[in-house]
């Protein structure tokens, strides 16, 4: 069976998912917290969907908003 690459949503660690962001890594943690961004514990770190991150992205949050 074949991966159609829009159906493939991609995993990213943390160090990923704030160099995609483009943020700091407590402001990235404040955001889960708060729930603005829903990433799923695992093991000793946190792993969240790329597809998530857009979505945050897309609702118009910022750095400055957090």
């Amino acid at each position: 069976m074949d991966i159609i690459k829009e159906d493939y949503d991609e995993v990213l660690t943390t160090r990923e998912a704030i160099k995609y962001l483009k943020i700091s890594r407590p402001t990235y943690f404040k955001c889960i917290r708060l729930g603005k961004i829903n990433a799923t514990k695992v093991g000793n770190g946190w792993r969240v969907l790329r597809s998530e991150l857009n979505r945050f992205l897309r609702s118009g949050h910022e750095e400055s908003k957090v």
